[in-house]
């Protein structure tokens, strides 16, 4: 590590502060005078040392300056335990990652179930779904608080956020309970949904238009019903809600158009051939999205799972519920058990032993090396490149929004150690296509695991009787701006 001026700078601090505090006359205290300049630029000393990396740097990525050397030989991919798993999906240009990871949870299932040769679900159908119940969530949210002012905090936030392609398991459950699935040929991508930027921008676009719309109806009706009495206004107001479902209905129905110009209208039957392991047919029929789903999964997704976290900010063993955590309105938020990760890597071991893969999400780019596809706090050494240290534990890079769920991915495989029973590492499969990372996994070390892993979907079956009846708590009640719950893309 380089030398530091940290010294002299408190020496100078405890001879006395009036030469930080000469500030031009007026100026707020605070500033950086002359003087204080002048101490600091002493931590750039601009010897050999610095004149070296200066100059790499000015020409180099950081990352590539940083690649710690000893550290360069591929991990070993061997894996103890590991979920049977068919084809790696790519979501492209888009924020599906979510959508992605809880299709591809279900079709590992689908795939050893029926010993099929591979498939895959279509993310399209359930993405336009998506938009669309996003967009009746916010348009209804800004009904909902229609009374609040214009510079409310939850009304800024819907303001803010009309709707976005990234999500988190919550959707995957409401999305599928309520309008099933199809196979990935039923209704393909399109070059919208794989590039989802532009169609996203004039969406939040018209959305905004129509929240206002919605906010000025409410503001003529309180101009036009003031001085009314108690009785006609109650009336006055049944005639409202029924006016502002209506132009929410109208403005859904160009946000319909909008989405089926882009990515299709959705399939509602389709003919699907079931092939063997070996490409013989098994079985040809006509489906539903809802027969299909109900054949092929079957499951109740709304009530089978348990969303698993590790927030060390927050008290472990509590639960806790995120206003608007969810895709649909007349879905529910999901609950999240706040739990140590050790715990946590109990459940996800049991459920990978059982050949079972998980809904799991982390903080991607932190450490990870894209020419081995490894995440690995060894990766790196931004230390000795910049001279300064990086002291913060988990804890508070959460608390200064350094660090937090960004990505989510299919948790598939552990390596346990024989000798300690404690697992070594872990992989995931990605959705970033078969060429990203390792054979389009992802393989973290278990100290990674613990720094920047955040979120599990684990089935109950998984989860200790304990962490159960944590569940039957009244959930503590966080805002949808919270910061640890942003929409994983």
């Amino acid at each position: 590590m380089k030398r530091y001026a940290f010294i002299a700078a408190l020496a100078a601090l405890s001879a006395g502060t009036a030469a930080y505090a000469q500030q031009p006359a007026g100026a707020p205290e605070g500033g950086i005078s002359p003087e204080m300049l002048a101490e600091i630029s002493k931590g750039y000393e601009g010897d050999a040392d610095d004149k070296a990396i200066r100059n790499a740097l000015a020409l180099t990525p950081i990352g590539t300056l940083a690649i710690n050397a000893e550290n360069a030989a591929m991990i070993d991919t061997h894996f103890s335990d590991r979920v049977r798993t068919k084809g790696i999906t790519d979501q492209k240009s888009s924020g599906r990652c979510w959508l992605f990871t809880g299709l591809n949870v279900l079709r590992a299932k689908m795939i050893d179930k029926y010993e099929l040769p591979g498939m895959e679900f279509s993310q399209n159908y359930l993405f336009f779904y998506d938009q669309l119940e996003k967009s009746n969530l916010f348009l209804q949210g800004i009904i909902d608080t229609k009374e609040l002012p214009f510079d409310d905090r939850k009304v800024d936030w819907l303001f803010s956020n009309p709707l976005s392609d990234g999500g988190q398991f919550t959707g995957v459950s409401n999305l599928i309970t309520k309008y099933g699935l199809v196979p990935a040929e039923a209704m393909p991508e399109t070059y919208q949904s794989d590039n989802t930027s532009q169609m996203a921008t004039l969406l939040k676009l018209k959305l905004r238009e129509d929240g206002l719309a919605l906010r000025e109806a409410y503001e003529s009706w309180v101009a036009t019903t003031s001085g009314m009495s108690s009785r006609k206004k109650a009336i006055a107001m049944e005639n409202l809600e029924r006016q502002l479902q209506d132009m929410k209905v109208q403005q859904l129905s160009e946000i319909y158009r909008m989405l089926a110009l882009c990515l299709g209208e959705p399939v509602k039957e389709f003919e699907w051939t079931r092939c063997d392991k070996d490409n013989n047919v098994v079985s040809r029929k006509t489906y539903t999205p809802k027969s299909f789903y109900d054949e092929f999964i079957g499951e109740d997704l709304e009530n089978n799972y348990v969303m698993i976290m590790n927030d060390p900010c927050r008290e472990y063993g509590k639960v806790y519920e995120i206003d608007y955590d969810r895709h649909v309105y007349d879905g529910h938020n999901w609950l999240y058990v706040n739990l140590p990760v050790e715990r946590i890597k109990e459940m996800a071991i049991a459920s990978i032993k059982d050949n079972v893969a998980m809904y799991f999400s982390c903080d991607v780019a932190k450490f990870y090396s894209r020419s081995k596809g490894v995440l690995d706090l060894a990766n790196f050494d931004y230390e000795s490149l910049m001279g300064v240290s990086f002291g913060m534990d988990k804890k508070e890079r959460v608390q200064t929004h350094a660090s937090g769920s960004s990505h989510a991915m299919t948790l598939i495989a552990v390596d346990v150690c024989p000798e300690t029973g404690k697992p070594v590492k872990w992989m995931v499969e990605n959705s970033w296509g078969p060429a990203s990372g390792y054979k389009g996994c992802l393989i973290m070390t278990d100290e990674w695991f613990d720094e920047y892993m955040f979120r599990l979907v684990v089935e109950k079956k998984y989860v200790p009787a304990d962490v159960l009846k944590m569940l039957e708590q009244e959930p503590v009640q966080l805002p949808a701006w919270d910061p640890m719950f942003q929409p994983e893309i």
